[in-house]
């Protein structure tokens, strides 16, 4: 894309690459379409770009585009909520666009199992099967947009691995969204009562915007379409909040804490490691390899004060005198996935990339999401509206 085309868009007046104005224009139709009650005509074109989009901030005040509520003459209207929120992703489905990303032949956990393969050591590694490597970019979403990378890596293995989640996710798409997009289904989660206090720390919008997300706004997407999100805390007793998007300071001080374990012997960070080894290691989920064993388990969304990483796998390397060493296995949104894929095929210094072992954790909290199989029922759906969480110690 040349960087240097921009144009204006006709109905907010916001500067734009030329690519990205059919997409951006499709979403105010899609917002005029329920302020007026206008038919759905809006189709995607097969030749608009498909590009991942960040669109300006900004947004025009002639135009509700908050997201949460649908103004008409001034006054909000609240008649036929449901109707309403069906509508919204009845449109949704057909205008989302999927996120183009570097696709790394063969499959990049392929090429990182034979990384693992070629290790010399007494070590035993975990992976989750499949995950895609989803980027931030410069000129799109670098700084901000780790935590929607992260979900992305997570929907690439949901997609995959799990028919059921295939078809509530997205519509039933097939494919992974670009952020523009997760950030309406994140927006329409709220509007289905889902986090009702992450909502309100948004103010009930999200889209176009530049604010961080945390864990809590991704289980209560994932949560949305039906899937069984969970939440996981780490640190020390006295934590009152947890690392997140911009919001979780304010939200986290009412979070449900089911369980607390307390920390023995000192083991500090071990606490996690321990964590993340028994959740790959379940067996019922695993297939043994030579040196390595495939997990059915989703990756883990891993975030803490200032930035989130998605974890893959986790290896242990038994050391002298019986002693364990846990590196976790990490892809980050802030590397590059061409990088990492020239690493890995060169298998050349992909170990500087990938393992993340127990001195690196130094953030005095941890917070992790993953999903557990199958789909919810109605009545389940209702719990999974509050977004609380598990506590273990430090």
């Amino acid at each position: 894309m040349d960087s240097d085309q921009f144009t204006t868009c006709p109905l907010c007046d916001s500067c734009l690459p030329l690519s990205q104005l059919t997409g951006h224009v499709n979403f105010h139709f899609w917002e005029l379409q329920h302020d007026f009650d206008l038919p759905t005509i809006i189709q995607r074109s097969p030749n608009v770009d498909s590009s991942p989009q960040s669109l300006p901030r900004e947004q025009a005040s002639t135009v509700s585009l908050s997201g949460a509520k649908y103004s008409r003459g001034g006054e909000t209207s609240s008649e036929n909520g449901e109707c309403k929120v069906n509508d919204r992703i009845s449109c949704l489905i057909v205008s989302q666009t999927r996120c183009e990303f570097h696709k790394v032949e063969a499959g990049l956990m392929t090429l990182f199992k034979n990384c693992l393969e070629s290790e010399i050591g007494n070590s035993i590694s975990i992976l989750s099967g499949y995950v895609d490597h989803f980027q931030c970019l410069e000129s799109e979403d670098a700084g901000w947009g780790c935590g929607w990378r992260n979900i992305q890596m997570l929907s690439s293995h949901l997609l995959v691995q799990r028919p059921e989640a295939r078809k509530a996710l997205f519509g039933g798409s097939g494919f992974v969204p670009d952020i523009l997009s997760l950030q309406r289904w994140l927006e329409i989660a709220w509007e289905k009562g889902f986090d009702p206090l992450g909502s309100a720390q948004f103010n009930h919008a999200i889209f176009s915007s530049k604010k961080w997300i945390g864990t809590t706004d991704c289980a209560a997407l994932l949560r949305s379409f039906g899937l069984r999100a969970r939440v996981v805390d780490f640190g020390p007793k006295e934590s009152q909040s947890i690392p997140g998007s911009s919001a979780d300071n304010a939200r986290n001080e009412t979070s449900v804490h089911l369980v607390k374990k307390k920390d023995k012997g000192g083991r500090g960070y071990q606490v996690l490691m321990d964590f993340v080894w028994n959740y790959f290691l379940d067996e019922n989920s695993i297939q043994f390899g030579q040196k390595h064993v495939i997990s059915e388990k989703t990756p883990l969304y891993f975030q803490h004060d200032g930035h989130s990483r998605t974890i893959v796998g986790i290896q242990v390397n038994h050391q002298q005198k019986r002693h364990l060493q846990y590196n976790l296995l990490i892809l980050d949104p802030a590397q590059s996935t061409a990088a990492l894929e020239r690493s890995l095929r060169q298998k050349v210094g992909w170990e500087e990339l990938i393992k993340r072992g127990m001195h690196t954790l130094k953030k005095p909290q941890y917070q992790l999401c993953y999903v557990d199989p199958g789909i919810a029922s109605v009545g389940e759906v209702e719990k999974l509206k509050t977004i609380d969480s598990i506590f273990l110690e430090f």
